[in-house]
């Protein structure tokens, strides 16, 4: 029987990014596919009545330093964006158009804004920062926007969130083993465990 994960993410959350790090390794030690379901997570968060723990001043202090442990215990760069939080619409629009038109730059997209948010710490709230990071990346902007702005491209996203919220999920990262689902980059334990 073969294993798989579903992975629900979006760019704009620092353990989503940190589950990103961790999860081609995952895959290599349990032989699992991982599904990337890319996700809004702000249209998450609306629907689910949940908010940025980020927002929460107690929170969010104990929060940057349990993602700084978490960075140095898998050996990752990380920081903290100066501008968050990112809107993440366009992005998350443009990875989910790249999954199912040119699959085999997914990857390479997501972690070129996954880099450019929390570990370069670059704004990409604006425009031109999106469009530099892209170029930089190898990618050309106006094409990808263009992905981005297709009404396919949008109800998709619409969709793939909709379906996120429907199995029950009110944050990223969210991880569904069959139908066990697992909140948050802390429990990649477990993660791993039941795909062994």
């Amino acid at each position: 029987m073969s294993k798989s994960v579903d992975f629900y993410f979006d760019v704009g959350s620092p353990a989503a990014y940190l589950a990103w790090t961790q999860m081609p390794r995952i895959a290599a030690e349990t032989g699992a596919t991982v599904h990337h379901k890319p996700m809004l997570l702000g249209g998450v968060f609306q629907a689910t009545g949940n908010r940025s723990p980020m927002e929460v001043p107690a929170k969010s202090r104990w929060l940057e330093q349990d993602l700084d442990r978490h960075a140095a215990r898998y050996g990752v760069p990380f920081r903290l964006n100066p501008h968050f939080p990112i809107h993440t619409l366009t992005l998350m629009r443009g990875a989910l158009g790249l999954q199912v038109r040119q699959p085999d730059r997914f990857r390479p997209y997501v972690d070129a804004v996954m880099r450019a948010i929390w570990v370069d710490g670059r704004n990409l709230n604006e425009p031109a920062e999106v469009a530099a990071v892209l170029q930089q990346a190898g990618f050309e902007p106006a094409a990808l926007l263009a992905l981005a702005q297709a009404p396919e491209t949008k109800e998709r996203l619409k969709a793939a969130t909709q379906e996120a919220i429907d199995r029950g999920v009110f944050g990223a990262p969210t991880f569904f083993i069959g139908d066990q689902m697992f909140w948050g980059q802390d429990r990649l334990d477990f993660v791993k465990e039941n795909l062994q």
